[in-house]
């Protein structure tokens, strides 16, 4: 059995195209329709439809993916555990995040671990909370890096808190006022941060039983910042995405303190690789004070 045509079959099923899967491991399109056919033949099935849009699992292919996704899994953590064995610390960790943990957290975290692990490599997908949560059930990736409050079917380890702040156009009549009065977000234009399943914004939306005014919805961060900047109305979004932009907002705190909370998550700790385990460990000692500060409330 040759398992790099797993890997093959699964890298089109997230591309969603032979195309840029060919661009991705630098083969030929035409080889890697050959190696999926052959994969086919071996498996007596037809895994893949191909149309206009892309390609897509058959009925047969989405019974049979979680099978490969354990297979290939596997084979993974036996590779690395017999790297273990002869005292070497290599192989890749899959990593899904949110956009802001992608740009603003990992790479520093990244650049310390593999001053002590140099073998390791990483593969870090971006998508919303559902893309996240998705991908993390369907074993694409090793660990979610992403907010936690509201997961329950992951084992999950707290690295922060980050607050939420309303944003204001600089020309705003509340701008001056030391805290945004969450009455205010009732009847507000507001410009809504779309981030799947789970919504940061929703956070303050339910625990004051507010229905927001939205006007207008997007999936990107700097999206919607412009949107504000130009004074179509408000948002909410994390401080440790409004700490870094240049647009011109005034980011203001309510009175009451709303975070969201970041952390991993995970299907099974113990049955993870050991490359995946020596990077939580690090990033756990890397927050470790911050998460004990907010619990003693300093």
């Amino acid at each position: 059995m040759n398992l790099s045509k797993y890997d093959i079959l699964l890298k089109a099923i997230e591309l969603g195209s032979f195309t840029k899967v060919a661009d991705h491991i630098g083969y030929t399109q035409s080889a890697v329709s050959q190696v999926i056919h052959s994969l086919e033949n071996e498996l007596g099935t037809v895994l893949l439809m191909r149309s206009r849009s892309g390609i897509s699992l058959t009925t047969e292919g989405e019974i049979l993916l979680p099978y490969i996704q354990n297979i290939i899994n596997d084979h993974h953590a036996l590779a690395e555990q017999i790297n273990q064995l002869h005292g070497l610390v290599q192989g890749t960790i899959r990593i899904g995040s949110f956009h802001s943990i992608g740009c603003y957290i990992l790479p520093p975290l990244i650049k310390g671990f593999q001053e002590l692990y140099p073998n390791i490599t990483f593969e870090i997908s971006e998508g919303d909370f559902t893309e996240v949560e998705q991908g993390l059930l369907a074993g694409q990736f090793d660990i979610g890096l992403f907010a936690i409050q509201n997961i329950t079917n992951f084992e999950t380890i707290t690295l922060k808190k980050d607050r939420l702040l309303v944003l204001l156009p600089e020309d705003h009549p509340l701008a001056d006022e030391p805290f945004f009065p969450i009455e205010a977000l009732k009847t507000e234009p507001f410009i809504y941060l779309d981030e799947g399943n789970d919504n940061d914004s929703q956070i303050i939306f339910k625990a004051n039983h507010i229905s927001p005014n939205i006007k207008y919805s997007s999936k990107e961060d700097n999206t919607v910042l412009s949107m504000v900047e130009n004074g179509l109305g408000i948002a909410i979004l994390p401080e440790l995405v409004v700490s870094r932009t240049c647009f011109r907002v005034i980011p203001k705190r309510t009175a009451h303190p709303y975070y969201r909370t970041l952390g991993i998550a995970l299907k099974d700790r113990k049955r993870t690789s050991i490359a995946v385990r020596a990077f939580i460990s690090y990033t756990q000692k890397q927050y470790l004070p911050e998460v004990q500060a907010h619990h003693s409330g300093t």
